[in-house]
């Protein structure tokens, strides 16, 4: 990988906490992992919603053998992947803990985020058969794609904030690299210190700043530049993006 010719200024990324929370918070479908009676394990593919804190809730039927594996042992993990391109090279991510059941204002609180996530999860809410439950992580373990991972801790990861641009970003991509090459050129040479820049596209976009894949004749590399200040809302890649191309021209 080509080096940047002069240091670059320092760019603030995502914690593997911030990962989590936002590849959790980003989907409403997972892989369920429980423990049969003969202590087995037993894979399922299930809805969810989530806590404030990042607590995945679940609202399963005993008609289904998960359901039943949870009435009987609580213990369980998660597994909320991306669907895009190579999947071992996508996000994932694994929460481990215990299902317990939610009581009083909790469990109404349990119930309106399932219900926000899943749609037509209300046609079922009051069936005898199925029983809500939030998971308590106990243990995280997130995988970026490949030598990108690590694991969190449950403090951690319920203190986290989920990224509040995860949802424009992949349209943002597409619109800086169809009109706007000049700017993320500017953006290497700039902040990014890759002063031979030649080219450059931008492969990925979060609060904190832009991930860039910058061509030198000395070969190619990644590069990251950093916003002013992180966004803090949800509209807030372009203004953040507009000022770095500012400031990189400067």
């Amino acid at each position: 990988m080509t080096e940047p010719l002069r240091a670059p200024e320092p760019a603030q990324v995502r914690t593997p906490a911030e990962e989590a929370r936002t590849l959790v918070a980003a989907h409403a479908s997972g892989l369920l992992a429980t423990l049969t009676a003969d202590g087995d394990p037993w894979g399922s593919l299930v809805a969810y919603g989530t806590l404030p804190d990042g607590a995945p809730v679940l609202h399963v039927s005993t008609l289904a053998e998960h359901g039943r594996n949870l009435a009987r042992d609580g213990r369980a993990s998660l597994v909320v992947a991306e669907d895009r391109g190579d999947p071992l090279d996508a996000g994932r991510v694994t929460l481990a803990g215990r299902a317990e059941r939610p009581a009083g204002a909790a469990a109404e609180s349990a119930r309106s985020a399932f219900q926000a996530a899943v749609r037509g999860a209300e046609r079922y809410a009051d069936f005898a058969d199925f029983t809500l439950y939030v998971l308590r992580v106990e243990r995280v373990r997130w995988v970026g794609g490949f030598a990108r991972m690590d694991s969190v801790g449950a403090g951690a990861y319920g203190a986290a904030e989920p990224d509040p641009v995860a949802g424009s970003a992949a349209s943002a991509v597409r619109h800086l690299n169809d009109d706007h090459a000049g700017a993320l050129l500017a953006m290497a040479a700039g902040p990014g210190g890759f002063t031979d820049a030649t080219a450059a596209v931008c492969v990925g976009a979060d609060r904190y700043g832009l991930d860039l894949w910058v061509e030198t004749p000395r070969g190619a590399g990644p590069c990251r530049v950093g916003f002013a200040e992180p966004c803090a809302q949800a509209d807030g890649l372009r203004g953040a993006t507009v000022e770095l191309a500012r400031r990189s021209r400067r």
